[in-house]
Parts: structure tokens; C-alpha cells; sequence
């Protein structure tokens, strides 16, 4: 008996949900209502706007991996420790294979910066995204 009172008081307040949602969105009470008749602009927009940060942080991530040995988090630091590992007689399994990920996301962060200055040039040339 309780599972089935559970059961019903559940499915009402779904039902009181969904149907609170239903009047909201035929209102034009929802968040789509205020939104630009331009979508394409507004994805413009925002990706202009975010342009700066991710170049930002590729530009530190890159400079992170191709820092020197003293430097946390770049390969060169990592390819000592294999090598100290391998030295000692240790499994370096684990750490050839962080080696490994580490050294191909130096190219593919270089092809992420290549492109997004070619984005930041389309922007500033169509007025970042307010122009398409």
C-alpha cells in the first residue's frame, strides 16, 4: 500500500511539473522568449568573446609542456623521471604511457592555436560576431 501511494504521489508531481513547464514554454515565458531572432550571430558572439581565454590558455598549456626540466607538467621534466625510473630497474609502463599522451597533445594544442588565430582574425574583421 505505501509503494503504491509513493508511486502516485511521485507520478503527480511529475505530471505538476511537466505541466508547469508546458504552460511556461506556450506563454513564451522561457528562456528561448528573449533570445535574438539570430542565432548564428549570438554563437558568433560568444565564441568571439571566448576567443581571448582559450588562446590564453593554450598559450600557457604550451608553455607548460615545452617548459624545462624544473618545470611541473612539462616533457621534459616527465622524460626524466622515465629515465630515472629506467635506470634504477623500474617498470616504467605507467610513465612511457603519460610520456606518450603528453608528447601528442604538444601538436595538437600548436594546430588548436593556428586555428584560433584565424578565428580571431574573422572576428575582429567582422566586428567579433556582431557582424556574420
Amino acid at each position: 500500500m505505501l509503494r503504491r501511494k509513493t508511486t502516485l504521489v511521485a507520478l503527480a508531481t511529475v505530471t505538476a511539473l511537466l505541466g508547469a513547464v508546458g504552460s511556461a514554454a506556450a506563454d513564451g515565458a522561457g528562456p528561448a522568449s528573449g533570445a535574438s531572432s539570430d542565432p548564428a550571430g549570438d554563437t558568433a558572439r560568444a565564441l568571439c568573446v571566448r576567443a581571448t581565454r582559450v588562446a590564453h590558455r593554450i598559450d600557457r598549456d604550451l608553455a607548460r609542456l615545452n617548459g624545462p626540466v624544473t618545470r611541473r607538467g612539462s616533457v621534459a621534466r616527465l622524460q626524466k623521471r622515465v629515465d630515472d625510473a629506467e635506470a634504477a630497474g623500474r617498470d616504467t609502463a605507467v610513465l612511457d604511457e603519460r610520456l606518450t599522451y603528453r608528447k601528442s597533445l604538444v601538436p595538437v594544442l600548436q594546430q588548436r592555436s593556428r586555428t584560433l588565430t584565424q578565428v580571431t582574425g574573422w572576428c575582429t574583421a567582422h566586428d567579433h560576431g556582431a557582424t556574420t
